[in-house]
């Protein structure tokens, strides 16, 4: 099956040799985004919450990219810099961004540098979009 990337300047434009978001069939898959504005490429916000929020609007203009929103996630993994300290904040956002039945999750602890979180997510979109 073949793949096709996707892009979109309502999202941070990669730092690599990596795409923002690939499909392949009906099968959605972005990049790991953290809480950085796609126009001044600065980070958004202090906090777990607020870097949380702009780092899912980044994953939502990835998505929407390539078809699909945020109802279509199936698979969510997240990186925290300091997951005993920011796990309530974090999972406190969620319900903002994604209705029940909610996707799954892997939360891990991770070295960031200056971010305090980094997404990726696993979406199906309908095989017409």
């Amino acid at each position: 099956m073949s793949r096709t990337a996707h892009s979109t300047a309502s999202a941070p434009a990669p730092r690599g040799h990596y795409s923002q978001v690939v499909t392949s069939g009906d099968l959605v898959v972005t990049a790991g985004f953290g809480p950085v504005d796609p126009v001044s490429r600065t980070i958004v916000g202090e906090d777990i919450q607020e870097q949380t929020r702009q780092t899912l609007r980044n994953v939502m203009a990835a998505l929407e990219a390539a078809g699909c929103g945020m109802q279509d996630v199936v698979k969510v993994t997240a990186h925290l810099a300091d997951a005993d300290r920011d796990w309530e904040g974090f999972d406190a956002v969620f319900p903002e961004f994604f209705d029940p039945p909610y996707p799954v999750r892997t939360t891990a602890g991770s070295s960031l540098g200056d971010i305090l979180v980094e997404i990726d997510v696993l979406a199906r979109r309908n095989p017409a979009a």
